[in-house]
């Protein structure tokens, strides 16, 4: 039996994601969650094999918390599964520790068979993914500006551009304010841009923001 814990800030993706989910005989639900916090508490109280996780939640950082997982649940696989394209963040969440990343609209059994694999100690990538990895490999030189950055760096990036301040980033990323100021010049800087609105310009012509 796979245990399985679905965290998603949206009740209506959480109930068709149980409905989907427990229809499989091999598949236990094990609880579905709406934050980061309550999916901690869950995954400290009971054992889980697989965690569906939103990458956009409130309060905290999807990538950034991708690393938490993987520094204190060694053995959690983990599916993103995102209202985001492959191409925005899904290399990103597979360099952060993600076993999967599927788009929200992506296709029921196209869940089923990725849980599947990844809790079976795979590796879950579509067609479309794989392509993009294979293609950044060969062409390093030529990523765009987003692509060039740290995890730390590009953070604090999709920090800026969805309206936080640097003091929320911090609290977001458990960082002082200071420390985020830097990451924030070392990516204006490797980006080529002068100011947080730039940023933004960036973020909104590159589909970077919903």
């Amino acid at each position: 039996m796979t245990r399985i814990l679905i965290v998603d800030d949206h009740a209506i993706v959480r109930h068709g994601l149980r409905q989907l989910l427990e229809a499989e005989d091999t598949f236990d639900v094990i609880a579905d969650v709406s934050t980061a916090h309550d999916a901690l508490h869950v995954l400290r109280s009971a054992p889980c094999d697989v965690i569906l996780l939103d990458i956009t939640m409130p309060n905290k950082n999807g990538l950034e918390f991708i690393g938490n997982l993987q520094d204190e649940f060694p053995a959690l696989c983990i599916l993103v599964l995102s209202m985001h394209s492959e191409e925005q963040f899904g290399i990103r969440a597979l360099k952060a520790g993600a076993a999967a990343y599927l788009t929200k609209d992506a296709d029921t059994d196209l869940i089923i068979q990725a849980i599947r694999k990844i809790a079976a100690g795979g590796k879950f990538l579509t067609p479309q993914l794989g392509e993009l990895l294979e293609r950044q490999l060969h062409t390093t030189s030529t990523l765009a500006p987003h692509k060039t950055l740290s995890t730390r760096e590009f953070s604090v990036f999709i920090g800026i551009i969805n309206g936080k301040s640097l003091t929320a980033i911090a609290e977001e990323l458990s960082l002082n304010v200071k420390t985020v100021s830097n990451y924030r010049a070392r990516a204006l800087e490797k980006m080529n841009m002068k100011c947080n609105a730039d940023f933004i310009h960036y973020a909104h012509r590159n589909g970077l923001v919903s």
